[in-house]
């Protein structure tokens, strides 16, 4: 398999070509025969990536939505332009309300209102576990106490009059098995890094998780902070890690002082083949 990222905070020159970045994240995997798209990042940058990177959008099968957080959903608009087949699969617990406390006020940070409703005939809501193709799978958090993350990093929810701490049940990992172990990508990782390699692992007893691949949300953590998760993350046995976007420079920097040649910087135009 193959994926490359299209739009991540970070842009990269490729030939005589700009692959630009913005405050979000979006990926193009090839999958066998299968093509997916993995978040759209905030506005149409992605797809204007994915022209300059020769990849047809409108050749996808499948689009996933990691979470319900614009500077993941708010592209979409411009895929569906693009595409006139692919169904967007996102989670059940995907709404337009959520919510961050930031500078003592309320910050609306989800899907951009409307989007639901405009294409709910291209929208695909899923419970549990799910195969979406063989070998390719959607996994829930099955975590207890996420809420405890949501209250850390001032995430709530609207729900009719009232707030409640986001307990991330609207994320998602995307899993691919490969021969060479599991491939996970989690665009935030909200719950923690290590919590995701540990829900994939549990779900596939016996394989080994190769690859984790996304945002950690580190960029507002101490360095302590950080120096921990990156042992827990060692402590997974993950082989690798490709972490950009919400894991910010500063912690990037000290993953890879922890982690050595296992972590890697993700950035647009990035391809990584498994």
């Amino acid at each position: 398999m193959r994926a490359t990222v299209l739009v991540d905070n970070i842009e990269n020159n490729i030939g005589n070509d700009t692959i630009q970045g913005e405050w979000g994240l979006s990926f193009f995997i090839e999958y066998g025969d299968a093509k997916f798209l993995l978040d759209a990042g905030q506005s149409g940058l992605f797809a204007e990536n994915a022209r300059k990177l020769g990849l047809p959008l409108e050749e996808v099968d499948y689009a996933v939505l990691s979470h319900a957080h614009y500077d993941h959903a708010d592209g979409m608009e411009t895929f569906f332009e693009c595409n006139s087949r692919a169904r967007l699969y996102l989670r059940e617990g995907c709404g337009e309300n959520c919510y961050r406390i930031k500078e003592g006020a309320w910050k609306y940070i989800g899907i951009r209102e409307g989007f639901l409703e405009k294409y709910r005939d291209r929208l695909a809501y899923v419970s549990g576990d799910l195969e979406i193709r063989q070998g390719v799978w959607l996994l829930p958090h099955r975590t207890p106490g996420l809420e405890l993350a949501g209250r850390r990093e001032k995430m709530f929810l609207k729900e009719g009059e009232d707030w409640v701490t986001d307990c991330f049940a609207h994320e998602q990992s995307l899993v691919f098995e490969t021969p060479g172990g599991l491939v996970v990508f989690n665009s935030c990782s909200h719950g923690g890094a290590d919590t995701v390699i540990h829900e994939a692992a549990a779900a596939f007893p016996g394989r080994k998780v190769r690859a984790l691949i996304g945002g950690f949300h580190l960029h507002n953590k101490s360095e302590k902070y950080v120096r921990e998760i990156a042992e827990r993350i060692r402590g997974t046995g993950v082989e690798e890690i490709f972490t950009g976007h919400c894991t910010g420079d500063e912690a990037y920097g000290i993953l890879r002082e922890e982690l050595g040649d296992r972590a890697h910087q993700l950035r647009a135009g990035l391809q990584m083949e498994f």
